[in-house]
């Protein structure tokens, strides 16, 4: 004859379950982490990805930024395509945050044209976990990502329409 465990029993047995099973899953999430992810700073490197910070004024590269949102159709097929960069810069143009009053005219007359493109890009960015990382993690609102370029197969730059956080 089968003996009924008591629920407190039960309980017990499902908790001791469950803890042991946390226990067990951690070490093969640290074994992924490389040797030198470990020892640079998080905030530096992102998947073996140096990550470089600049500012900038708006105005000083309005060309440059112009061209990263028409191109943002064709960049958002590469950004699928991303799983290994070099190098990721970022560059802040704090003059066009929202609490700033936003872009330019001109860019945000091109941000307009393209709203589609640009909304395109944005989704495939966070679906990208290295570059929502490398996003995220600058606390930049993906909504602030205006456009990308691509310098070369191993580089890209992120224009974000925000302030460096502090």
């Amino acid at each position: 004859m089968i003996s009924r465990i008591p629920a407190r029993s039960r309980l017990q047995c499902v908790v001791a379950a469950s803890l042991f099973a946390a226990v067990v899953s951690v070490p093969p999430a640290m074994a992924q982490t490389s040797a030198s992810d470990q020892q640079a700073a998080p905030v530096d490197r992102i998947i073996d990805s140096e990550v470089h910070e600049e500012q900038v004024q708006t105005a000083d590269d309005s060309d440059r930024v112009i061209a990263a949102i028409e191109k943002a159709s064709e960049n958002t097929s590469l950004v699928r395509k991303v799983t290994d960069l070099d190098r990721v810069d970022i560059v802040f143009m704090p003059d066009s945050a929202a609490v700033e009053g936003g872009p330019p005219a001109e860019i945000a007359t091109k941000l307009d044209e393209n709203s589609e493109s640009i909304d395109g890009l944005r989704r495939e960015l966070e679906s990208n976990a290295l570059l929502y990382h490398a996003i995220n993690s600058r606390n930049i609102l993906i909504t602030d990502v205006v456009g990308i370029e691509f310098d070369g197969e191993k580089h890209m730059v992120i224009f974000a329409a925000a302030k460096p956080s502090p």
